[in-house]
């Protein structure tokens, strides 16, 4: 169980300091799996490293009853000078985890499949490379509940199908708090949600309901529940439907971003056009399976001719 008693947190700065969090009282259960919403900044990342202890309260405390891992997908841990093979060695030591390092280090450097780069400054890494040892030392240990901050959206298809995988793997197992802009990624792995709206937070015990409420929170628009086809035509008019949806949610993306007062915009176009996305390969995947199979091809019949007598 992990308790947020009365939490305050806010970043100092010349603008002036309003909070990010205020007052945030929550109870999250052991082996419920939570997803985080809300629009840009408003404080996604901070309870998450709040969470995973990467940062402190202003006020209030959290109290964990758990073994809580670092965010995955949040890379900023790293010792720059030091290569991804250090780093790992470094953390694993941490950890107390001295007798496995070479099973750890070997675990992480194939998860990551950074190639050469492994032995490599950490430094000299593109965002994605961080992000991907962020994530496969994340998954060397194991933790009761896996902090993720965009954790699936890392890297090219075969990685972020290999994210998934690593998720569905622990279900059962440990639980998550994750961050996610794909609502078919938060309705895949959650079952609850907390919604961050203005500095205050809303917990609610199904992931649809927090999802209606940061639509209605935002765009005022209800959610699109996604729909599950049981024949070819049905798949295929679903999948139409969601190419629609998804040239609409682009255009409108793109629409916005000549608008210099977009900013207030930009999270619920961009939660839009993920969710449309979403949506337009799961229909894809739904045509490929009830695609009809050709039927067999039956092999001629051998047919025997009786010899003439002669």
């Amino acid at each position: 169980m992990i308790e947020i008693r009365n939490l305050y947190k806010r970043y100092h700065n010349h603008h002036g300091s309003p909070w990010v969090l205020e007052d945030v009282s929550l109870t999250i259960p052991d082996g419920v799996s939570v997803g985080l919403l809300g629009r840009n900044g408003a404080g996604k990342t901070t309870l998450l490293r709040l969470i995973g202890g990467m940062d402190t309260p202003d006020r209030g405390e959290i109290v964990r009853e758990s073994r809580v891992s670092w965010p995955i997908g949040l890379a900023g841990g790293f010792q720059g000078s030091m290569t991804g093979r250090q780093n790992v060695k470094f953390v694993a030591r941490i950890h107390g985890a001295d007798e496995e390092i070479d099973a750890i280090i070997e675990e992480v450097e194939t998860f990551a499949d950074i190639g050469d780069a492994f032995d490599e400054p950490v430094k000299t890494y593109s965002t994605g490379m961080r992000s991907r040892l962020a994530f496969g030392l994340s998954l060397a240990f194991d933790f009761d509940v896996y902090l993720s901050d965009e954790a699936t959206a890392v890297g090219d298809r075969g990685f972020k199908q290999k994210a998934r995988q690593a998720f569905e793997a622990r279900i059962g197992k440990a639980s998550l708090i994750m961050v996610s802009h794909g609502e078919g990624v938060l309705r895949e792995f959650c079952q609850a949600g907390i919604v961050l709206e203005k500095g205050s937070a809303r917990w609610y015990d199904d992931i649809e309901m927090a999802i209606a409420a940061y639509h209605e929170a935002t765009d005022g628009r209800p959610p699109k529940v996604p729909v599950v086809p049981e024949t070819h035509e049905e798949a295929k008019q679903v999948l139409a439907d969601a190419n629609l949806d998804f040239a609409e949610a682009k255009a409108a993306f793109e629409a916005a971003g000549d608008d210099p007062a977009r900013e207030a915009e930009d999270d619920t176009l961009r939660w839009r056009l993920e969710e449309a996305r979403e949506a337009m390969l799961d229909a894809r995947r739904h045509v490929q399976r009830l695609r009809p199979q050709p039927p067999e091809k039956t092999p001629p019949r051998k047919t025997h001719h009786k010899k003439r007598r002669s």
